[in-house]
């Protein structure tokens, strides 16, 4: 029988490591499906993010490179090598750079790069992360727990132009949050079609065999009605999505099953992300392998970034993104393409 090759281990533990309370969670098979869908079906109702996405049309023309690209960077982050991971988080931030425009309904500018697009994001992602867990996989965290978890949040905030003072830090400073943006958010036309494109989890899947296919659509249906069964009755509404109570239950009985089969089945949480995202696997391997990187030590992001020459993210780019702001707003121009070119290398394809 041919072995299987050991997957290449990390330069170090990032800016976790095992005994934190991110591996955990983010670990378990909900991340990286219902979890993530979660976080990028929300986001949408931020009506500068939606704006920025629908400038783009990447969603609706590439919606599985996308998904594929933005979940391997929140996995580095939580499970990368301090190395790529600061590079990552400062590529993204001339990713982001192209991302401004005026927002229809306020006639605003928009900046993918602001602080508060950049924590509603953030706090959307890692939110939405724990809520799957709790819901669908082991339950509620320890108070103990649930204290480290948003530490850590806080934590990975400083990898984006966000300020990691204003990451709260109990389950109530969440809910907060959530009631502070609440009338901020819009469920506009395009808010709507959009969440309704990524509440469809064909559009993340590779082409498959015709025979599996009808399997792979009862899947994505229940992801769909899971998804939905997280989301309060307001944001639901907003969003213009209906689903009955019965069906959130049964769909929260399914996929605890599911779940809890895919974590104690060998390989399976692997399998699952070389299907929806197989840029994230060479992140992701060494971790479910027990792998232990060349360098069993954690570092803090601003450690990292005195070690490697990066600058803090708010701080980053300066002159290309004054440059994208005088082509755009300035000259009424397009953005330049130069951030996302250079982050295929680091985030992979955009193709």
């Amino acid at each position: 029988m041919k072995k299987r090759h050991a997957p290449e281990p990390h330069e170090d533990y990032g800016f976790f490591g095992p005994d934190s309370v991110t591996w955990k969670v983010w670990g378990y098979p909900t991340s990286a499906t219902i979890g993530f869908q979660r976080s990028v079906v929300i986001e949408e109702l931020d009506p500068a993010l939606v704006a920025s996405v629908d400038a783009t049309q990447a969603i609706i023309e590439r919606p599985r490179t996308r998904y594929d690209r933005t979940l391997r960077y929140f996995s580095m982050v939580a499970f990368g090598d301090s190395r790529s991971t600061s590079q990552a988080a400062d590529v993204l931030v001339k990713v982001h750079s192209k991302g401004i425009g005026i927002e229809p309904l306020s006639e605003k500018a928009y900046d993918a790069n602001d602080p508060h697009s950049q924590l509603w994001i953030h706090l959307t992602a890692w939110h939405s992360i724990l809520y799957a867990y709790e819901k669908f996989g082991p339950g509620r965290l320890s108070p103990e727990d649930e204290a480290q978890y948003w530490q850590e949040c806080a934590v990975a905030a400083e990898l984006q132009t966000c300020s990691p003072d204003d990451v709260p830090r109990t389950r109530e400073g969440i809910r907060e949050y959530f009631e502070h943006m609440r009338p901020k958010l819009a469920g506009s036309e395009v808010a709507q079609r959009t969440m309704a494109h990524l509440l469809n989890t064909h559009v993340m899947m590779p082409k498959m065999p015709l025979v599996v296919r009808p399997g792979i659509w009862a899947v994505s249906r229940v992801i769909r009605a899971g998804t939905i069964a997280t989301m309060p009755r307001w944001m639901r509404s907003m969003g213009g999505l209906r689903q009955s109570r019965l069906t959130d239950v049964l769909a929260t009985i399914a996929l605890r099953i599911g779940f809890a089969v895919v974590e104690h089945i060998p390989g399976a949480k692997l399998a699952v992300v070389k299907v929806i995202s197989p840029m994230t696997v060479p992140v992701v391997a060494p971790i479910f392998a027990g792998v232990p990187p060349v360098n069993p030590v954690t570092l803090t992001p601003a450690e990292a970034r005195e070690r490697y020459g990066y600058d803090k993210p708010a701080e980053a780019h300066l002159a290309l993104r004054a440059k994208q702001h005088r082509k755009v707003f300035g000259e009424g121009g397009k953005p330049s393409e130069e951030g996302i070119l250079e982050s295929q290398a680091i985030l992979g394809s955009i193709a």
